[in-house]
């Protein structure tokens, strides 16, 4: 048990020194009390229905407020940040474009699940030393969490609205210890962003509408992630390859020249989700989806979205090989219509007219669904 007699300041070298050994880079300390302006950006974002479909930001809004809105009993907290740096620049694969294109952040295993572990390793300590109260998060609680780490030495939110780092760019995964006690708040680190526009510029989807703001609705990310329906056509080609999520407004920061290679063995990519071909994927069941992806974070979107992000990377392609347009063809009759949907744009994007014509003739006539009957007109 640590003495009730230290001070603020060396506890929080003790908890510093628990995070690093548990394998986290970075760790700062704040207070509760939000900026207007981050409270008023999500607010806005809402009554503008930027944030899309996902309802769970307009119903816990009031939550995000502040970390008090959540637990009233909370006095200080923790950011800790992990590097997952990747060792190639992601942005080289939108040009392979039959390769599927998975984010850096989702190519071995779910981030959330090993940052969770170690916030809950820190916390036991914790709570043995001190005997606080605390609540631990990563991503899975209403917490305005990148706006938080940026009140701190971590970093600022850049106009991506992501944190970025001196050390270590754009590539931080964030988690949170919500505490009783009373801890020294670290120093801010100012917004290094300048005059530069590199990820606002850089958006295949133009998602980015100014300066900090985002429009979810057309961002590649929420798209291929959180978006469960029919993707409008205005953003099928700008997808290009990428199957889940995006990393352009990350990669192309130019802090990222200062960054690290991570060294954790769960970020490095899994051999057998690098370079793989979209064709690959096509004929996944139900099953085989989730069995290939049981501890990754692409399980979350289910194999129906995960086929119709597949189907959209191929009609961009090119590949119009016999065994690629059998492929998409079986699709036609899948269960799922934003598969069957998907399955004929793309057969429209790598089959000459006539071609294209002679399925919708045989095809069309059997489709009951309004959406996916659509993609069958020219």
């Amino acid at each position: 048990m640590i003495s009730d007699k230290i001070t603020p300041e060396a506890l929080a070298k003790k908890i510093t020194k628990q995070a690093k050994a548990a394998g986290f880079d970075v760790v700062a300390f704040t207070g509760v009390n939000m900026a207007e302006r981050d409270k008023n950006a999500l607010f806005e974002m809402v009554d503008e229905n930027r944030h899309g479909k996902m309802q769970w930001m307009e119903d816990k809004a009031d939550w995000r407020k502040s970390p008090i809105s959540l637990w009233d009993d909370v006095k200080s907290v923790v950011i800790l940040g992990m590097n997952y740096g990747p060792k190639i620049d992601p942005m080289l694969k939108n040009n392979l474009l039959d390769i599927a294109n998975i984010s850096a952040y989702a190519q071995n295993r779910d981030y959330h699940d090993l940052i969770k572990k170690r916030l809950k390793q820190i916390a036991r300590w914790l709570v043995e030393e001190t005997n606080c109260q605390l609540k631990v998060f990563t991503d899975t609680a209403p917490v305005l969490e990148k706006a938080l780490a940026a009140r701190t030495s971590i970093g600022w939110q850049g106009k991506h609205s992501n944190i970025v780092s001196r050390e270590y760019g754009s590539w931080l995964f964030l988690g949170e210890i919500f505490t009783t006690l009373e801890l020294p708040i670290s120093d801010v680190e100012i917004d290094n962003c300048g005059n530069c526009s590199a990820c606002i510029d850089i958006c295949p989807t133009k998602a980015i509408i100014a300066p900090y703001k985002i429009d979810a609705r057309r961002c590649i990310s929420y798209l291929t992630i959180e978006y469960n329906g029919h993707i409008a056509e205005e953003f099928r080609k700008p997808i290009g390859n990428r199957i889940y999520g995006c990393d352009d407004c990350l990669a192309v920061c130019p802090w990222n020249k200062f960054g690290q290679i991570t060294t954790m063995p769960d970020f490095i990519p899994r051999d057998d989700l690098t370079n793989k071909k979209l064709t690959s994927f096509l004929m996944l069941h139900d099953q085989e989806f989730r069995t290939l992806f049981s501890k990754s974070p692409v399980k979350r979107i289910k194999r129906d979205k995960f086929i119709r992000n597949i189907l959209i990377a191929t009609g961009n392609s090119g590949d119009s090989s016999v065994a690629t347009i059998n492929k998409i063809i079986s699709l036609i009759n899948d269960p799922a219509a934003i598969v069957r949907a998907m399955a004929i744009w793309a057969l429209k994007q790598l089959l000459p007219n006539q071609q294209f014509i002679k399925l919708k003739d045989k095809y069309m006539a059997r489709e009951n669904d309004y959406d996916v009957k659509a993609e069958w007109h020219i």
